[in-house]
């Protein structure tokens, strides 16, 4: 599973609107639904921006047993 799927999930699994998330991690709507649909890669720094909204570690979308790309 890719990280934008992984952070999708989780997202999802939260009920958190990804509006919400988008805004405040201060990604513009339309780049978070690219990002999040897989149309646009996630960098680093959208990452942490997300991460740091959720209040999550960037690690735990990385500590998952499916090793497919």
């Amino acid at each position: 599973m890719r990280i934008y799927e992984r952070v999708k999930s989780y997202i999802n699994e939260q009920g958190i609107k990804h509006a919400v998330i988008a805004k405040k991690a201060g990604i513009p709507a339309k780049t978070f639904s690219a990002i999040m649909c897989g149309r646009r890669p996630m960098y680093a720094e959208d990452l942490e921006s997300i991460c740091n909204v959720l209040g999550v570690n960037a690690g735990a979308f990385f500590t998952d047993s499916d090793q497919s790309a």
